[in-house]
């Protein structure tokens, strides 16, 4: 008998490591999609809707030797019609080629029913006269599916945040779990970077521009770096930023946030703000988070 995990999954064939290939099937509304899309943020190759007929080709082009794909992961579903009945055999011969996985994500009718509801799309099973009709219809074709199931995930209890979370922890490596962090500077005058979730104001540091041997450097100069960190209010700065951050970043992960901007503006974008985010973004590195780092303004 399978054995319940958390309350919410059961496991049964579960293997060790991040699996070459997921398919994903389950009950409409339990959240295929969010999954499917929270694998594809994980470095995975995804495809929703694939036909049973060409699963074993796909396979074979998208993780095949000439590929420049490593994992990849499909949605099956009941819009497969009569061709879902041979789904168990095609993925019971696909384990014996790659290292597969199948997720299989269930709700209770009262859930699903509420999904419908609030999205008022119709359900694509379109069987009987109501959607908990065609919810029941569906669970009981899929059942032979759920029987051979890896991991079977309700959903019911969960929301999106929770649910991309749980994926990231089964079938994400812990690098690949992590997040995926920008550091920018920029200037003021050039405008602010729209896609900056943290944007901090360090014009309230001193100004290198209006010391003569600074002026035509930036702050990726040793000297200038220099001069700005001589002043109390940036080592308060950087010690009480850097807190914040390694606080925050955590909780950003455990809710399932992919990527982080930072942004660090001062009047043209050339000495203080390109001086904080190269300090920054070195303390997020040694830190063991993967950080991109970007001097939007530096040459302008």
């Amino acid at each position: 008998m399978p054995r319940k995990k958390s309350g919410s999954e059961q496991t049964t064939k579960a293997g060790r490591g991040a699996p070459t290939l997921v398919a994903i099937t389950g009950l409409s509304g339990s959240g295929k999609a969010t999954v499917l899309n929270t694998l594809e943020d994980n470095g995975y190759y995804t495809v929703d809707n694939l036909p049973v007929e060409l699963i074993g080709k796909f396979t074979e082009l998208a993780l095949g030797p000439n590929s420049a794909h490593q994992r990849a992961a499909i949605i099956v579903d009941i819009r497969e019609g009569e061709s879902l009945k041979q789904f168990p055999a095609v993925f019971s011969r696909l384990r014996n080629q790659v290292k597969a996985s199948l997720l299989f994500l269930d709700a209770d009718d009262e859930t699903l029913v509420r999904r419908y509801s609030e999205t008022r799309r119709p359900h694509p099973a379109r069987y009987g006269s109501n959607v908990l009709e065609s919810v029941r219809h569906e669970r009981k074709l899929l059942e032979p599916i759920r029987a051979i199931a890896d991991h079977v995930l309700s959903t019911s209890e969960m929301n999106v945040h929770q649910l991309r979370r749980r994926i990231v922890e089964l079938y994400a490596s812990p690098e690949e779990a992590s997040l995926r962090t920008s550091v920018i500077s920029f200037g003021y005058r050039h405008g602010v970077p729209q896609e900056a979730d943290l944007v901090f104001d360090v014009r309230f540091l001193p100004n290198p521009n209006y010391v003569p041997e600074l002026k035509l450097l930036t702050g990726r100069n040793p000297r200038v770096a220099k001069y700005i960190r001589q002043f109390p209010q940036s080592q308060e700065f950087l010690t009480r930023l850097s807190a914040m951050l390694f606080f925050l970043l955590p909780h950003y992960i455990r809710e399932g946030k992919s990527y982080l901007t930072i942004a660090f503006g001062c009047t043209g974008g050339h000495h203080r703000s390109v001086m904080m985010a190269e300090e920054i973004a070195k303390m997020i590195q040694q830190s063991g988070y993967p950080v991109q780092l970007t001097h939007r303004d530096i040459r302008k």
